[in-house]
């Protein structure tokens, strides 16, 4: 569960023309990610170890999300 006093923050990479836009707020033992346009959408949970392998992947562009 993510607190509601989670600080989420907008990604580096996210632009504000309406595009792709990440949200991620880093938890005690974990990071959250969410999409910025839908807030109460869903959201992702990664521990420390999943989390630095997704992030390496996105940012090498080996991530391929269409």
């Amino acid at each position: 569960m993510i607190p509601v006093s989670a600080q989420w923050r907008k990604s580096s990479k996210s632009d504000n023309t309406g595009g792709q836009c990440v949200e991620v707020a880093d938890l005690v033992a974990a990071v959250a990610v969410r999409d910025s346009k839908d807030p109460d959408g869903p959201k992702l949970v990664f521990g420390p170890g999943a989390w630095q392998t997704f992030a390496g992947r996105v940012k090498g562009g080996h991530l391929d999300l269409s």
